[in-house]
């Protein structure tokens, strides 16, 4: 009798396990648990421009971006070390795929607004994407007075629209291992006011970056953005060149850097970039990213399954 017992016991402990299985094979994928790709990047730039990353939901990304003057200035500049350009931006998490940004630069007084979208996600388990595909939409103003503006002839009107550019930009990278990431990023600059009608306010652009990583806490960086050719003249500017070093420290990220570009913002280094890195128009700076989490969107549930423990 407690043989039968038990052989019954045994069948019935079967049958929970036995309906899960069924209701998983008819679940199917849904069933799996969806893992996505992260730090692809250290930050949210490589080092000028934009990676595929974002600032997760609730968190507060501030940064302080510096660039000295050009290295090949001479000890009479001290190497650079005697300028400087700096902007400063606070970029904030609305949800894990949609960021928001603010910043104010030195560089001719402007202000600059992002908005950032992660559209796709790069996917390691439960899904097949296999890349990150982010789209940017930024704009800047410049609140030089109308006499300093460098694109303003004289007797042209000051109005608020000639001060404003746009930038728009699909960044579309992949993580291939755990210590190489790149990316490419097609973008177009606009600009509502340009010097002379041989310049073209639509500048169409691609750029293209990459991460190794060296160690746990370190890696190197670069990044080449390129203006595409027959869209105006281009003297005096070229395109922007950036090579760095990532250094990770707890909650902040120390990006080491040298790059032809002054500014900091996709009108400033994408269009306006003076320096010639080959021939020693070098600025050396960096960038400091220092993350808050303001909101908490998992701590709802933690405490929820808390209390149902209790």
């Amino acid at each position: 009798m407690i043989k039968h017992t038990l052989a019954l016991a045994l069948l019935l402990s079967c049958f929970p396990a036995l309906a899960q299985d069924d209701l998983l094979a008819l679940l199917g994928e849904d069933s799996v648990t969806k893992s996505y790709t992260d730090a692809s990047f250290k930050g949210t730039r490589v080092i000028n421009g934009h990676s595929i990353e974002n600032v997760a939901h609730g968190v507060l990304d501030f940064r302080i971006s510096h660039r000295m003057g050009f290295v090949n200035g001479g000890v009479d500049n001290f190497f650079g070390l005697d300028q400087a350009t700096i902007r400063l931006g606070l970029d904030y998490g609305i949800t894990d795929r949609l960021m928001v940004g603010i910043g104010r630069s030195s560089y001719q007084k402007t202000v600059d607004g992002l908005l950032k979208f992660k559209l796709l996600r790069q996917c390691d388990e439960g899904c097949s994407t296999p890349l990150t595909l982010s789209l940017v939409a930024s704009t800047s103003i410049t609140t030089l007075k109308a006499d300093q503006v460098p694109w303003f002839g004289e007797g042209r009107e000051d109005y608020f629209t000639h001060r404003m550019s746009y930038n728009f930009q699909a960044v579309i990278g992949r993580k291939f291992s755990e210590g190489i990431s790149l990316q490419v990023t097609p973008g177009v600059v606009h600009r509502n006011l340009v010097a002379t009608e041989a310049e073209h306010n639509d500048l169409l652009n691609i750029g293209a970056a990459g991460r190794i990583k060296v160690s746990k806490r370190v890696a190197i960086t670069g990044e080449y953005f390129y203006v595409l050719p027959d869209q105006g003249p281009r003297d005096p500017f070229h395109n922007s060149v950036a090579v760095g070093v990532d250094i990770e420290t707890g909650g902040h990220v120390f990006q080491l850097q040298f790059t032809n570009s002054t500014g900091m913002f996709e009108r400033a280094f994408i269009t306006e970039t003076t320096g010639d890195f080959f021939n020693g128009d070098i600025h050396f700076g960096f960038n400091i990213s220092r993350v808050f989490t303001l909101y908490d969107p998992k701590a709802k549930a933690r405490r929820k399954a808390m209390e149902m423990a209790e």
